[in-house]
């Protein structure tokens, strides 16, 4: 803010020296000094003070140095100047009054002139000049600033934090997005080949009642034209002469009688297929562990460096033992071990505690696999089975391998198998989701569990009641 002192000089530069106010449309001459365009213009009207006879001179009339009319320029400079010190003017000056307001009532906080003092209405009040209160207002201000920049600054703090709990909630709903739709496309899964085994289930039930009815049937239609042959021969003969009729009248007669109608095999109607699809829906892991079997592990087809315990249930990896009997079921090359339990038809399910492993095979195989040989395990060498390794993480063993994206590590993993329809899945109980389903295969021999086991990575074979 200006001083009254600053204002007043800038007032004084700004006032035309002939009519004594603010100037308006300032002109300035050659010594220069500045008047109103319409004072000057007046001034020059009244003659020149001419020097020489062919040029006309006036004298400025503050200083009285000599000019020419052609000395004339505006001053826009001035005039900036002027229009400044007007809105100050405006701004500044009493509305009540039209003077200026130098004065400052504290009890009121207002801006005042020196009449307003005087009023009633400020009367005994605290008035002091602006010169002398500004400073310590200044101060408050400042004050009132560095407060309103530190809620600035921790409203920035809390709108980043908002931003951040936004991008959180954001990456928490997607994720929670992605584990219901695996979980819904795990089921899907699991609902697709249910589907497929109910219906081969009814296909098959279809073809045994059919194959039953149309051997009923064919048995019916020889019977039939059986008796067709006896009914013709009696026709016939009470058709032609009494010789004809009582020739071998009896034997004929005795044929006939002997004819008899066997009942056909009463056969139900009735579809055992049953198949509860809302129980199928709502308790996935109840229907697989419907079909569980307990599963031990083989020792003799455990590889020289796998150490079975004693209830044969778990399996770890250390060095080879010397002490093995030699069988030759035994892995060699792989350390794999195989499950005592075999299968050729039905549906089975067992899981497997990999707990927190880094390396682990598990699936079934053939009985035939090779086991002397460095085999590379897929579908076409007899082997449905899902790998982690530290290297390519979880993969299915088919060739090429099939990365298997796991939204979460598995503890425990099941295995379910249907001979009939030649299905073999893999699931994770630790959430109950679908891992991978082989593709329909045609199983030739018998089906064993299968598992190879890594360093630091022991596989354990749940009880049926654990």
């Amino acid at each position: 803010m200006a001083s009254a002192t600053a204002s007043k000089k800038m007032r004084e530069e700004a006032t035309c020296s002939i009519c004594l106010n603010l100037m308006i449309e300032p002109l300035s001459i050659s010594c220069g000094h500045s008047y109103c365009q319409a004072c000057i213009l007046r001034f020059l009207g009244r003659g020149p003070l001419t020097l020489h006879p062919q040029v006309e001179m006036f004298s400025c009339p503050q200083c009285r140095a000599p000019f020419q009319r052609t000395s004339l320029r505006p001053n826009k400079q001035l005039g900036s100047l002027i229009a400044a010190i007007k809105e100050m003017d405006q701004e500044m000056s009493c509305e009540e009054h039209g003077e200026q307001l130098h004065l400052f009532c504290e009890d009121e906080g207002q801006l005042i002139c020196w009449r307003c003092e005087r009023t009633p209405r400020h009367k005994g009040h605290t008035t002091v000049l602006l010169e002398d209160v500004c400073l310590s207002y200044k101060e408050k201000l400042q004050e009132a600033v560095t407060k309103l920049r530190q809620l600035e600054e921790e409203c920035v703090n809390q709108k980043a934090f908002t931003t951040k709990q936004i991008n959180e909630w954001n990456e928490k709903i997607n994720a929670k997005r992605q584990k219901i739709q695996s979980d819904f496309q795990s089921l899907h899964s699991f609902l697709q080949e249910e589907e497929k085994y109910y219906l081969w289930r009814l296909e098959k039930e279809r073809e045994q009642t059919l194959e039953k009815l149309r051997v009923s049937e064919a048995k019916l239609g020889q019977k039939s034209h059986e008796l067709e042959s006896h009914i013709l021969e009696l026709e016939e003969r009470c058709q032609g002469s009494a010789q004809k009729l009582l020739q071998d009248v009896k034997d004929a007669l005795s044929r006939s009688q002997a004819v008899r109608l066997e009942t056909p095999e009463a056969l139900s109607l009735e579809i055992h297929t049953v198949c509860n699809v809302p129980e199928l829906y709502f308790d996935v892991k109840k229907l697989l562990r419907s079909y569980r079997v307990g599963v031990t592990l083989d020792p003799d087809t455990a590889h020289p460096e796998l150490f079975l315990s004693e209830d044969q249930r778990q399996v770890t990896r250390g060095y080879p033992q010397d002490n093995q009997a030699s069988s030759p079921r035994r892995f060699t090359v792989s350390p794999c071990v195989l499950g005592r339990e075999s299968f050729t038809s039905g549906r089975h399910y067992f899981e497997v505690d990999v707990g927190e492993g880094t390396g682990w095979d598990i699936g079934v195989c053939m009985e035939s696999v090779q086991r002397y040989t460095g085999t590379m395990q897929k579908p076409e060498t007899g082997f449905w089975a899902i790998r982690l390794c530290t290297k390519d993480g979880y993969v299915a063993l088919t060739w090429p391998r099939v990365p298997l994206d796991l939204k979460e590590q598995p503890l425990v993993v099941g295995v379910f198998l249907d001979c009939e329809v030649g299905i073999v899945s893999f699931y994770n109980m630790t959430t109950g989701s679908h891992i991978f389903t082989f593709p329909k295969a045609s199983f030739s021999d018998i089906l064993r569990p299968y598992f190879q086991v890594f360093p630091y990575s022991p596989l354990f074979l749940p009880a049926l009641d654990e």
